[in-house]
């Protein structure tokens, strides 16, 4: 009786999760064997070929792979590491800590559309306020054509997508740290140990779920980003910032390849499983 009231009061969510997530998610997955265009009606299966040309031969789409992989890791590594760090400074409930707090939240309640107008501002090569804090402090050498140089683009929209997120995950990361027992730092300090050596071996393994979630967070972050990308660059200059969820676009809504779309939105779903599964094994193994 009880798992069929469960059961019933369940029905709605998976009705919706059923209509908007699971069916979506069978389409694609069947449109990418077809030819379809998006438009018409009319398709016919093409078997494996949106996959093999993808694999084999579409240079943009690995360029897009490789740009995704560099975006994933830099806006990794930085705002664990940020995030973390600011956590530490954070963590008692003053009322500057929690005023900073809320500071450092604050761009997570923008749209992404806004900051990539805001910070495409502020990297533009004349008028940008980036160059002229260089030019200000006497640094003018190393003013740049921030989002319009194609060596230097795709790590300048990964420093946006930090400042962007980092709030998220100092609030995870604060969590974490409320919920580790004081009485574990009572005797590493009763042991003689270091504040070093208390952070080494009772609040780093203690966050270690904390940081997986955090790691898993920003990782399907980056792997889904694409308003913030295509509102800042679409995607250039010369593929230098294309994505794979701008690839999928591009050839889904501009160039009406719905059906070899579908085929790289599976390798992408198969790529972030892939890559969310290794990090939840590895981090496991970390923590045991």
């Amino acid at each position: 009786m009880r798992n069929k009231m469960l059961l019933f009061f369940m029905l709605p969510s998976l009705l919706i999760y059923g209509v908007f997530s699971f069916w979506p998610t069978l389409n694609t997955f069947f449109y990418s064997f077809t030819d379809w265009d998006g438009l018409t009606s009319e398709y016919s299966f093409v078997g494996f070929d949106h996959y093999t040309r993808l694999i084999g031969s579409d240079s943009i789409f690995h360029t897009a792979i490789t740009n995704n992989i560099k975006f994933m890791l830099v806006v990794v590594i930085f705002q664990t590491l940020f995030s973390l760090i600011l956590s530490l400074f954070l963590i008692k409930n003053s009322p500057v800590n929690v005023g900073l707090r809320a500071l450092f939240f604050f761009p997570t309640i923008l749209s992404s559309v806004s900051v990539a107008f805001i910070w495409a501002y502020m990297y533009d090569p004349s008028l940008g306020l980036l160059n002229q804090l260089f030019d200000s402090i006497g640094l003018g050498s190393l003013k740049q054509n921030w989002i319009g140089d194609q060596n230097i683009a795709i790590y300048s929209i990964s420093i946006t997508q930090v400042w962007f997120h980092t709030g998220q995950m100092i609030v995870l990361f604060v969590a974490g740290l409320h919920a580790i027992p004081k009485d574990l730092y009572e005797v590493a300090r009763i042991e003689g140990a270091s504040r070093w050596q208390s952070f080494r071996f009772v609040t780093w393994p203690m966050l270690a779920p904390a940081t997986t979630i955090v790691i898993a967070f920003t990782t399907v972050q980056t792997f889904k980003a694409f308003d913030l990308i295509y509102a800042m660059t679409r995607g250039g200059p010369n593929y230098s910032t294309e994505i794979l969820a701008t690839f999928i676009y591009t050839r889904a809504f501009r160039s009406y390849e719905f059906g070899y779309a579908s085929a790289a939105a599976v390798l992408l779903m198969a790529i972030s499983a892939l890559i969310a599964f290794l990090q939840f094994r590895l981090l496991r193994t970390e923590r045991s």
